[in-house]
């Protein structure tokens, strides 16, 4: 439905639309889960409350897994289109460093991207947009529209473009891409488990000559070096170049250590940049634009994943990886997963027949990510003791096989039939892992 041709006041009724499927924030989350319900042959409206270009707070490395999910949905991610690849990563603690390649495997491509998020974002939303989606940029929703009798969400209100103009977006089904503060998912009663782990990641750009540095770079010690004292921190710093003639240089945290909300971790940040070699140019002349923080929501902080109408996705259901902080793959799996229930369940003849098709998406979650988000949760209370981290990187680093083998676990990056002797390893560890 187009726009009125005239402006609408606050007493004129909303404008309404109608569609198969609602998807609220056009992140990698929305925008995949979009794309895929288009493909199936869906009408599909999705909405985002800013404009592109638009910044968001991001470490713009991708590891194999997400690059598998671009490929999936048609993105251009040749170098000639600006795209950086990455062979593997580097890692530096403990005194030493070590390399590791990215793992030969059939499931996943060998090499890695590095893409800012402000051109990053906009390239999956107007891929979804290409595919048949309706989007719509600066539809800032509010609430969600319930039906009095269930409870259950039959769409969303809003307010459209600089005018605020109110409207009214209806369907059977609505998906929540939101991010970690999911307003959405509040409305709806979804709250964030406090138990469950939360990261959180600082970040800024510098111009520096390590700006085509073909390996992504985690720093395994953070060091607090105020007041004359040392403390390692629980956390780990990354150096990510861009190819543009700067370097996306962060750091991240968990909030099960008990520095979580004592310390100032843009200071911090600001002091491990100072500690590195001057060379390099990470000073404050050369940085480029302000350091901004996010909240990274992991291991399925915010659950159910299924209810009333409503899916998760991406950070709004809380799937960042526990073991390495990734974001954009899991939001981008999780919303070709969403499209392929939600396909499903409209297909369907009756309401209740639906209903059965999806309550079927958080089991699928369960079973592809509930083990290994387990086994996160138990890594993630093991690193927050600063002392463990610290042993961890000078012995660990020393056994290149064992690295490999973290690796894969980390990154999560193994072949699920077959496979190596590590990929069985890891695989079954999975299995036998309480999925929770």
């Amino acid at each position: 439905m187009g726009e009125p041709a005239v402006a609408e006041t606050a007493e004129t009724p909303p404008t309404e639309y109608s569609a198969d499927a609602i998807v609220v924030g056009a992140g990698p989350a929305g925008s995949a889960t979009a794309y895929h319900l288009a493909q199936a042959g869906l009408d599909v409206l999705l909405l985002e409350k800013t404009a592109f270009p638009r910044e968001k707070v991001c470490g713009d490395g991708l590891t194999p897994r997400a690059v598998k999910q671009l490929v999936a949905m048609g993105i251009d991610i040749s170098e000639e289109a600006g795209w950086l690849r990455n062979k593997g990563l580097r890692v530096i603690g403990g005194g030493q460093r070590l390399q590791l390649d990215w793992p030969e495997l059939a499931s996943f491509p060998d090499y890695g991207l590095v893409r800012k998020r402000d051109d990053f974002d906009e390239q999956l939303a107007r891929a979804a947009e290409k595919a048949g989606a309706r989007l719509l940029e600066r539809c800032n929703v509010s609430g969600p529209i319930r039906d009095e009798r269930t409870g259950r969400i039959t769409g969303v209100t809003a307010k459209l473009g600089d005018e605020k103009r109110p409207a009214e977006f209806r369907a059977p089904v609505v998906i929540a891409a939101d991010g970690n503060s999911s307003r959405l998912s509040l409305a709806m009663d979804l709250h964030r488990d406090a138990k469950r782990p939360m990261g959180v990641a600082v970040r800024t750009y510098f111009t520096t000559p390590r700006h085509d540095d073909d390996y992504l770079e985690s720093w395994f010690e953070l060091w607090d070096r105020r007041g004359g004292q040392e403390r390692l921190l629980p956390g780990y710093g990354w150096i990510f170049g861009m190819g543009d003639g700067t370097s996306n240089v962060g750091l991240g945290v968990l909030n099960s250590s008990a520095e979580f909300k004592e310390l100032d971790w843009r200071e911090v940040l600001k002091t491990w940049c100072a500690s590195l070699p001057p060379e390099w140019g990470f000073t404050p002349e050369n940085m480029q634009g302000q350091i901004r923080g996010a909240a990274l929501p992991m291991a399925f902080n915010r659950k159910p994943h299924y209810a009333r109408g409503l899916l998760l996705v991406g950070d709004a259901g809380g799937l960042v990886n526990p073991f390495n902080g990734e974001g954009i793959a899991y939001a981008m799996e999780s919303g070709r997963i969403a499209a392929e229930v939600v396909s499903q369940a409209l297909a369907r003849q009756t309401p209740a027949q639906r209903e059965v098709a999806l309550l079927g998406y958080p089991k699928v979650l369960r079973e592809t990510y509930g083990g290994y988000y387990t086994l996160g949760r138990a890594f993630v209370k093991l690193i927050s003791n600063p002392k463990i981290m610290k042993l961890a990187a000078e012995r660990g680093l020393s056994h290149p096989v064992l690295m490999r083998f973290c690796l894969k676990l980390l990154a999560n990056l193994t072949d699920p039939a077959g496979g190596d002797a590590m990929d069985r390893v890891i695989n079954g560890l999975t299995k036998v892992t309480p999925r929770a």
